[in-house]
């Protein structure tokens, strides 16, 4: 893979994440017993990125995500417990996928990065609140975050498996796996 395709891939995915971040943000809420709970849809593509690519330009891809869905439609809060989130999530993801795959799958990266996604929110949360109670609120988003996680696992597996059987992916992996 050529600098410009890599370019233009990192490109896409960032995109496609934007995207995916402003139409959840359009769906009504769907956890009655959660308030403020979010599937958390833009982390397929994380998973992609992080499969896919290495560690410096995953890094890339969520933050051009967090960046642009903060400028298109967020506030300086939501950025605050995106970053947050998205900061804890994406290094735990890294770190169990480091175990490799014969001892953790796809949906165990990603219910990992669901679960820690909501810890890094609700630490920014105690920190503006000033009180740790906010983090009793962490059984019920941790339930929510390992089903969510799941089934985001699971369509980013599929994904995978698809992106496989293109072209680019074998020049992707030969390129980071050195």
């Amino acid at each position: 893979m050529t600098k410009n395709q890599r370019l233009v891939y990192i490109a896409l995915l960032a995109a496609q994440a934007v995207i995916i971040s402003l139409l959840e943000r359009a769906i009504p809420f769907p956890f009655a017993i959660a308030p403020g709970a979010k599937l958390g849809l833009a982390n397929i593509i994380t998973c992609m990125a992080l499969y896919t690519l290495s560690t410096k330009d995953t890094v890339k891809v969520i933050t051009i995500r967090l960046v642009l869905a903060t400028l298109l439609g967020g506030t300086i809060s939501t950025f605050m417990y995106s970053a947050s989130g998205a900061i804890i999530s994406f290094i735990g993801m890294w770190s169990v996928k480091k175990l490799g795959p014969k001892r953790i799958s796809l949906i165990g990266v990603s219910v990992t990065g669901a679960i820690l996604h909501n810890v890094g929110q609700l630490l920014v949360a105690s920190w503006i609140a000033q009180t740790f109670t906010v983090m009793l609120y962490l059984p019920v988003l941790s339930f929510i975050g390992l089903l969510s996680g799941i089934a985001i696992g699971i369509f980013a597996n599929y994904l995978l498996n698809h992106v496989e059987k293109l072209h680019y992916y074998k020049d992707i992996q030969e390129m980071y796996s050195r």
